[in-house]
């Protein structure tokens, strides 16, 4: 029930991973309404898509705590007990992030010596990705926390960039160590003595450099950083499209470069990916985008599935065992 476009891009984008992508899928929400939407898309046929019904939703607008304790029915509430009992492998909301956290955390606990979890995003850069840490989860941090978000974004960018030693960069004003405030030099001395490969720090002007295959940062910054990004490629956009329509000239050129655009947009689309893990919990959880499609929707659900096969919760829970670099 998550998301701007909910009910009925879910619907069509977990109906789109069950029959392209061969997963499992449970929708949880209010049963009449689901089945509604699965009709007007002609139904699931002997697709695997069951539902659970779930009589209440969390509104994007709604207090994350309000919410959690006054909506025990809700569909993410609902979804994350499922889990918790065994019912299915990994959750995916494209709703509201705040009571998702809120009701995996106190559905799932921690993951052994976790002290907060942290919403890790893959971005698009000129080497191909890098997973950003945290982007949003924690908006205020301490030292230890960028040591945990280190070691778990390198775990998981072993599993989903397939990097068998990913080069780690702590976001910051400068390169020199010396650089930041207290909290980022504090947390570079953390960093350097982690069994990672710790590049040091990394300037907001090489984000999407490639240069590193993790970014650490706080949950503030970080999702700043990530808005900006999006804001950025639908601005460029916006104005490419412009200058080539301009002219004759450029109407022309536009013809001979609409396959590299298109190229361009695919690399820089969040629906490619679909979700962001919610690393440091004891189950899987996926965050997908509030303006998520049916592609990215299906792009989520197969991407849960895949972190599923791959085992990421176990090679997670050996990196912060220290026994994976």
């Amino acid at each position: 029930m998550g998301g701007d476009q909910a009910p009925a891009a879910v619907v069509a984008g977990a109906l789109q991973a069950a029959r392209r992508r061969d997963v499992a899928v449970v929708l949880v929400g209010p049963a009449q309404l689901i089945r509604e939407q699965i009709d007007a898309l002609g139904g699931a046929g002997d697709m695997p898509v069951s539902i659970v019904d779930a009589p209440q939703a969390v509104g994007m607008e709604e207090s994350a705590l309000t919410a959690h304790r006054r909506k025990p029915g809700s569909s993410v509430r609902v979804a994350v007990g499922l889990v918790a009992r065994g019912g299915a492998d990994a959750i995916f909301s494209a709703g509201h992030t705040g009571a998702t956290f809120l009701a995996a955390r106190a559905a799932f606990g921690l993951l052994p010596g976790v002290l907060r979890p942290a919403l890790a995003v893959t971005v698009p850069t000129k080497a191909g990705a890098a997973i950003l840490l945290d982007a949003g989860a924690n908006m205020d941090c301490e030292p230890d926390h960028f040591a945990q978000f280190a070691l778990m974004g390198a775990a998981y960018a072993r599993v989903a960039l397939h990097v068998d030693r990913p080069k780690v960069g702590l976001l910051s004003i400068g390169e020199e160590a010396g650089k930041g405030n207290d909290l980022i030099r504090e947390a570079h001395a953390r960093l350097q003595a982690l069994p990672i490969d710790f590049i040091g720090n990394l300037e907001a002007r090489e984000f999407f450099s490639g240069r590193a295959d993790v970014i650490v940062c706080d949950g503030f910054t970080g999702n700043i950083a990530l808005k900006v990004g999006e804001g950025l490629v639908e601005a460029g956009e916006d104005m490419l499209r412009e200058e080539l329509g301009a002219e004759l000239v450029s109407q022309i050129g536009g013809l001979l470069t609409r396959r590299a655009f298109a190229r361009f947009k695919q690399r820089v689309d969040y629906a490619a990916t679909g979700g962001a893990p919610l690393l440091g919990l004891d189950h899987l959880v996926l965050v997908g985008h509030g303006r998520s499609s049916p592609q990215a929707i299906e792009s989520g659900i197969a991407t849960a599935a895949r972190l599923v096969d791959e085992r990421m919760m176990h090679g997670l829970t050996e990196a912060l065992a220290g026994r994976a670099s």
